[in-house]
């Protein structure tokens, strides 16, 4: 009952001029402060509502009735289905390509590349879940083409999105596959490329497109769509290509 009345609530507050409620991938959430508050000075009488999390279950609850107008995917595989399924009002672009970082707390040798989690004394290896979160499905393909993933599968803890990887690699992992944008938090800054991180080699992966659709739920609010622009304008995008995506 009481989850309902939040629903409800949520849903009532997006029908409401002023305030829009958005889906994001979990590994945008380090950029999406800095968008919010770029589009505030174009927009200053909308509030921005997000809600972070796995692209799969971002997807998973738009299509169960959640009341977001718009949805930031970690791929383009969730908004063509939303589309395929009408859910969604717009077709999927390509707002930003995603890259792939291996994460420790402590020092390790990223010059093996891929075969630095096949080292004796890495046990653990955070990754994020496949099934629903895009980069772990891309760190998966990496070990799969760099041949360790037979041999090192038996060591991976499973995160449901790429910031609890972060985590996970900082806390409970030896090592984590992230997204390499979560890198440009200041919160990372004391950990160091060649040291504490290094980059994935994009030929051992998909190129990660992420993309974005406006939902039903926002097609008679015209603040969903002028944030929609806004993430596709050349303003939106040096602020994600700043945080590490490829544009």
């Amino acid at each position: 009952m009481i989850k309902l009345m939040i629903t409800l609530l949520v849903a009532s507050s997006a029908l409401l001029a002023g305030s829009i409620n958005i889906a994001v991938a979990a590994n945008v959430s380090y950029a999406i402060d800095e968008l919010k508050a770029e589009f505030k000075k174009s927009n200053p009488d909308t509030e921005v509502h997000v809600i972070l999390g796995s692209s799969g279950k971002l997807a998973a609850q738009i299509v169960n009735g959640a009341p977001f107008g718009l949805f930031m995917s970690a791929n383009m595989k969730y908004p063509k289905a939303l589309y395929e399924q009408k859910v969604a009002i717009t077709k999927p672009v390509v707002y930003a390509q995603g890259a792939l970082a291996y994460l420790s707390s402590k020092p390790k040798e990223f010059s093996k590349g891929i075969a630095l989690v096949t080292d004796p004394a890495i046990g653990k290896i955070a990754v994020a879940n496949p099934k629903t979160a895009p980069y772990g499905k891309a760190a998966v393909e990496a070990m799969k083409k760099g041949g360790v993933y037979e041999s090192v599968k038996e060591k991976f803890v499973y995160a449901e999105s790429i910031s609890q990887v972060v985590s996970y690699a900082l806390t409970a992992a030896d090592v984590g596959f992230i997204a390499k944008s979560s890198l440009y938090s200041p919160k990372m800054a004391a950990y160091k490329e060649g040291i504490n991180w290094a980059s994935v080699d994009s030929k051992l992966y998909s190129p990660i497109k992420q993309g974005v659709v406006i939902l039903k739920n926002g097609a008679d609010n015209s603040e969903y769509r002028s944030f929609y622009d806004f993430i596709l304008s050349p303003k939106g995008k040096e602020i994600l290509k700043k945080y590490g995506y490829v544009i």
